[in-house]
């Protein structure tokens, strides 16, 4: 097997610094907890409910370069496709919480899901309480009757930008809690991979696909998508995911989504772009608006080539808090 070359010091401190990285880069808007893998917010909020994300690292800039006004409060990060440790959950949750308790949004993971469990029993025994939304977006990971079972993908980010707004208007965890989970409900992705991504302490791809062939639906982690088969058209491509899509979740004339067309880690802007003339037309032909448009790396894979395609429904409340300003290190808004 091929290894993956990489310019990096010691592979086992990767994400210690990567996170110093991110921190020096946010221009002061954040900082790391001192000897752990958590970044928060310099100017810690009070009187208000925190929002707290987090995950597996080798996702940059998910979810570490999220952190800033008008998003999270702070991240959480775990090792290279790994979970974090629940008494990394419990001092992130600590480190955040401004009396108001803590939402958890992150990707519905079964390491991510019962660690951030364990956390939050953990918080719960130092009176902080918390809520938690589970991003469940990848279409092709399960059918809707089996939502639960489902992924999340790039759909992350547009429900922490949203819950991230949130958080700096209301002034209760239930209401927080209430919005982040129907800015979830909306969500819907799916992706597409051309070649793998690797993990920098073993230096080999974390899966194998022939130099002809994609896969549609596959995970951030190369987990398996719906099918394999030669590479085709761009617009071949996006026609196939956007029928996935569109199925799971339709739209009616006159709706209104917010789109991103997220970069896996190694696919060229020309790609996303060229993805995206497909994806508008194909919104256009039944009447669907996007009031927003993202294109870029949100969400990678180290250099897996690929991308996803990410729609979320919108009404008044949810456009509302899309808009509204934000800035870190890896996005910035108004």
């Amino acid at each position: 097997m091929r290894r993956v070359k990489k310019i990096l010091n010691d592979p086992a401190k990767v994400v210690d610094e990567t996170l110093e990285g991110i921190v020096l880069a946010s221009d002061g808007i954040a900082t790391l907890v001192p000897g752990r893998t958590i970044v928060v917010r310099t100017e810690k909020r009070t009187g208000k409910p925190a929002l707290l994300i987090g995950g597996g690292s080798g996702h940059e800039p998910m979810f570490s370069g999220y952190v800033g006004p008008g998003l999270a409060d702070g991240a959480v990060c775990g090792q290279v496709f790994a979970a974090p440790s629940p008494d990394l959950v419990l001092d992130a949750t600590k480190a955040v919480d401004g009396g108001r308790g803590v939402l958890f949004v992150y990707g519905n993971y079964a390491g991510d899901v019962m660690n951030f469990d364990m956390g939050a029993e953990l918080a719960a025994d130092e009176g902080i309480e918390t809520r938690t939304v589970r991003v469940r977006d990848d279409v092709a990971a399960a059918p809707p009757e089996r939502i639960d079972d489902r992924r999340g993908i790039a759909g992350d980010f547009f429900v922490i930008k949203i819950a991230g707004a949130a958080a700096e208007a209301v002034d209760t965890l239930d209401e927080l809690h209430r919005i982040a989970a129907k800015a979830e409900a909306n969500t819907r992705s799916i992706g597409v991979a051309v070649s793998a991504g690797s993990i920098p302490e073993t230096g080999v791809p974390t899966f194998e696909i022939g130099d002809d062939e994609i896969e549609i639906g596959m995970g951030a982690h190369g987990e398996p998508g719906t099918r394999r088969q030669k590479l085709a058209p761009a617009d071949e491509v996006v026609d196939e995911m956007m029928n996935q899509l569109l199925a799971d979740m339709p739209l009616a004339d006159g709706d209104e989504v917010g789109l991103l067309i997220n970069n896996l880690g190694s696919s060229t802007p020309m790609e996303l772009l060229v993805a995206n003339r497909r994806v508008r037309a194909r919104l256009a032909e039944i009447g669907v608006t996007v009031h927003a448009t993202e294109i870029g790396p949100f969400i990678t894979s180290q250099e897996m080539a690929g991308f996803s395609i990410t729609l979320i429904r919108l009404d008044g409340e949810l456009k509302r808090f899309l808009d509204a300003p934000a800035r870190s290190f890896a996005y910035s808004r108004g």
